[in-house]
């Protein structure tokens, strides 16, 4: 039988929605005050869900321990108190929208983990508004 455990940790990052390829005018309308070119920032807030077995000798899905130290080496190393778009390689060439920082801590994670474990993020941008990957 299949249990999930989640982990939740809090990151602090600025950024801004732009698309290059797009005038002022055009960035205004799509992505409004997250616009701003001087950034915004957010205190985001991370649901990492694991599902998979219980080891019959640990009684772990996975060590909530070792998956912590991986949270606090692959996401909040990187991304904590950093503006995304100009202070990490990820977001170099890709707008940091909540859907893609979801992505970004997915694939992070994913080369991390046991590939028997499922996994899925859930990151909320604001306490009303949050994205699930994959859906």
């Amino acid at each position: 039988m299949k249990t999930a455990v989640v982990r939740k940790i809090t990151f602090h990052s600025a950024h801004r929605l732009f698309n290059p390829k797009w005038d002022n005018k055009k960035n205004d309308e799509v992505f409004g005050l997250c616009n701003n070119p001087n950034y915004h920032g957010h205190n985001y807030d991370l649901h990492f869900k694991v599902t998979g077995n219980i080891d019959e000798q640990t009684g772990y899905v996975i060590d909530l321990k070792i998956l912590n130290e991986l949270l606090q080496k692959e996401i909040i190393e990187r991304f904590d108190h950093k503006n995304l778009n100009l202070d990490t390689v990820e977001f170099k060439n890709l707008n940091p929208t909540a859907e893609n920082i979801a992505k970004i801590i997915y694939d992070l994670m994913r080369s991390k983990l046991d590939k028997d474990l499922e996994i899925e993020v859930t990151l909320y941008e604001t306490p009303r508004n949050y994205v699930v990957y994959p859906a």
